[in-house]
């Protein structure tokens, strides 16, 4: 989701002085989805994000660093963002409630923008145990999730790919059980800005020790070469970026379950009706 949009569980209060709040426009809204399976290979290609408008939410720590953001990793903005494409492995998760949901995507937009182009793999623990599901989104779309299965260890390649015209192929590609889905939508999108991060629409992240990105590019180039400026979120920080890799950890001092505060206490750990990155 965007890190600058209203959520429907309630206002982000967190560094109003800082962050203007930008309602969803009615008129984003996807095509309908041309989604496709393909025999099992490894998805090639880059990938693009997320909509949304100013900075994440939190204070400024240190250069291109922010603290408490709706996303954690790196985050890369300018213009024509075509392309992006990441490879991650699913850790072993620990749920300490069953508010909590996280996922590990790749996309283009959502920080600056009012839109996402987005795909990456869910874990939910409603149930009381991590359930793991790959999925796109088209925000303000809800996501879509693939049927395929997925199982904590699996090694992901996800990219989002644009023709500049607002037609959008999304593939998720498990390269651990062989499986790959793409789909092809339309979104009027700006493609302002490339995404590799972690984000929690329910404010509550399930333990894990360590989630490592690596071989991300965009526009067919390193990721490092786009100056991206990293965000924490929630209990958990990213270690720097090198060559188009870089890992995603439990921050000094954070204990394991709780996250910090980065929107109204009143909605922390509560799981939203509609779920959307």
């Amino acid at each position: 989701m965007s890190v600058a949009r209203t959520r429907a569980t309630g206002a982000i209060l967190a560094a109003a002085c800082c962050v203007t709040i930008v309602a969803v426009p009615a008129t984003a809204t996807a095509a309908t989805p041309h989604t496709s399976r393909t025999t099992p290979t490894t998805a090639s290609g880059p990938a693009v994000a997320h909509h949304s408008a100013a900075r994440p939410f939190g204070a400024h720590h240190g250069r291109a660093r922010f603290a408490g953001g709706v996303w954690g990793g790196y985050v890369a903005q300018g213009s024509g963002f075509q392309s992006i494409s990441g490879s991650w492995t699913m850790p072993q998760v620990t749920c300490n409630t069953s508010n909590d949901l996280f996922a590990p995507w790749v996309g283009i937009d959502g920080y600056g923008s009012q839109t996402v182009e987005q795909t990456g793999v869910q874990v939910d623990c409603s149930s009381g145990q991590p359930v793991l599901s790959g999925w796109y989104e088209m925000y303000p779309a809800a996501p879509q999730y693939f049927s395929d299965p997925v199982s904590a260890g699996d090694s992901f390649t996800g990219s989002v790919t644009t023709d500049g015209s607002g037609n959008y192929t999304l593939t998720l590609a498990d390269t651990t059980k062989g499986w790959s889905e793409n789909t092809t939508q339309y979104l009027d999108a700006q493609d302002v800005s490339a995404e590799a991060v972690i984000e929690s629409p329910s404010q509550s992240y399930p333990s894990f020790n360590e989630l490592d990105f690596s071989g991300i590019t965009v526009n067919g180039q390193v990721f490092d070469s786009f100056s991206p400026q990293a965000i924490d979120s929630g209990q958990y920080t990213e270690t720097s970026l090198n060559n188009g890799s870089f890992a995603i950890v439990p921050a000094s001092g954070a204990a394991a379950g709780t996250a910090r505060s980065h929107t109204a206490s009143s909605s922390i750990g509560h799981r939203p009706s509609v779920i959307r990155y």
